[in-house]
C-alpha cells in the first residue's frame, strides 16, 4: 500500500525524466561524491514537547568506494539537535565519528558535516527536532475536526524535510526507506509508505517504502485517523467526522487510476490512498 499525500506529485513525476542537475544550490549535499540509497528511521512522537526524537540510519553509495583515506558526508539540517553520529563498514561495529554543524542560514538551515575515516557504507545519527520545525505542524485537539486528540502532519516540500530528518534534501537524490514510529496508543500513525488499512492504533507502527523517492515526498501524519476503502487498491484516511464525506468526494479515484493506466501502463505504486488533512493545511495540490 502506498499513501500518496496531497501534493502535486504528477508535476514532479513528469520532471523525473529530465536530465539530472549537476548542482542544487538549495542543498549542501554532494551527490556526485556520495548518495543516500536507503534510510531507516526510528522515531518517537512527543505531542507534549512537540518533537520527534530518535535516530536515522543512512546507507551510502559512494561514487568511488575504493578510494583511500578520510571521507566527508554533508547533510542538510534545519534546527535539529544532533546528539551523536556513528559509522560502520559492512558488518563491523559502530564507531563514534566527529561531526560539525555549520552556522544557521535563515533559509537553508545548517550543514551537518560528518568526518569519516574511510568511505564507510552506513552512518547512524541520533537527533531531536525543534518544536518550531518548519516541516512539522502540531495541532491541539481543539484545532482538529474530532476535537478529542492532537494531530501532527508534515510538509516536506520544498526543502522542509531537513527540519525533521538530517538527509540530502534535494530531488536529485532518491532513496528507499523503512521506519518505526512510536506514539501514544489511540493515535494512528501514517507515512508516505505501506500503510495498512487494518492497522490497530496501538502506538507502535512500522513502514516500508520500496520505491525510491526524493526527500520532498517523505511524509508523516499522526492523529485520530480512520480508513474507508474506495476500491481494492484505493481508499481515504481522514478524521472520523469527515471520513464519509471525504470518501464520497473521491469516489471516482479508481476510475481515474484505470483511465491513466489505459494511457501509460500499470500504476507503479501498488496502492493509491489519500490522507485528508485539516482545513488549515496551507497548500493545494492533487
Amino acid at each position: 500500500m502506498r499513501l500518496i499525500l496531497a501534493f502535486a506529485l504528477a508535476l514532479f513525476a513528469a520532471m523525473a525524466q529530465s536530465a539530472e542537475r549537476a548542482h542544487d544550490e538549495h542543498s549542501a549535499a554532494q551527490p556526485a561524491v556520495v548518495r543516500i540509497s536507503a534510510m531507516a528511521l526510528d522515531l518517537r512522537v512527543d505531542f507534549a514537547a512537540r518533537t520527534l526524537s530518535g535516530e536515522v540510519v543512512h546507507t551510502l553509495a559512494w561514487a568511488d568506494p575504493a578510494a583511500a583515506g578520510p571521507a566527508e558526508l554533508r547533510l542538510d539540517t534545519r534546527d535539529l539537535a544532533i546528539e551523536r553520529v556513528q559509522a560502520r563498514q559492512g558488518d563491523g561495529r559502530w564507531q563514534r565519528v566527529e561531526f560539525t554543524l555549520a552556522e544557521r542560514d535563515p533559509i537553508f538551515g545548517s550543514t551537518l558535516t560528518i568526518a569519516l575515516p574511510s568511505r564507510m557504507d552506513t552512518v547512524r545519527i541520533r537527533y531531536r527536532t525543534s518544536p518550531e520545525a518548519s516541516g512539522l505542524q502540531w495541532m491541539t485537539p481543539a484545532m482538529t475536526a474530532g476535537g478529542k486528540q492532537p494531530l501532527l502532519f508534515s510538509q516536506s516540500q520544498a526543502i522542509h524535510a531537513r527540519s525533521w530528518v538530517p538527509l540530502q534534501d534535494t530531488p536529485g537524490v532518491r532513496f528507499t526507506y523503512t521506519a518505526r514510529l512510536r506514539t501514544a496508543p489511540g493515535l494512528m500513525a501514517l507515512m508516505s509508505a505501506d500503510n495498512d488499512p487494518a492497522a490497530r492504533a496501538d502506538g507502535d507502527y512500522r513502514f516500508t517504502m520500496a520505491q525510491p523517492i526524493p526527500s520532498y515526498l517523505l511524509a508523516i501524519a499522526v492523529g485520530d485517523f480512520r480508513f474507508k476503502a474506495i476500491s481494492e487498491r484505493a481508499g481515504v484516511w481522514a478524521e472520523a467526522p469527515v471520513l464519509d464525506r471525504a470518501a464520497a468526494e473521491f469516489i471516482d479515484t479508481e476510475k481515474m487510476i484505470a483511465a491513466t493506466e489505459a494511457l501509460y501502463g500499470p500504476y507503479r505504486w501498488e496502492r493509491y490512498d489519500l490522507l485528508i488533512l485539516p482545513a488549515s493545511f496551507p497548500f493545494g495540490g492533487m
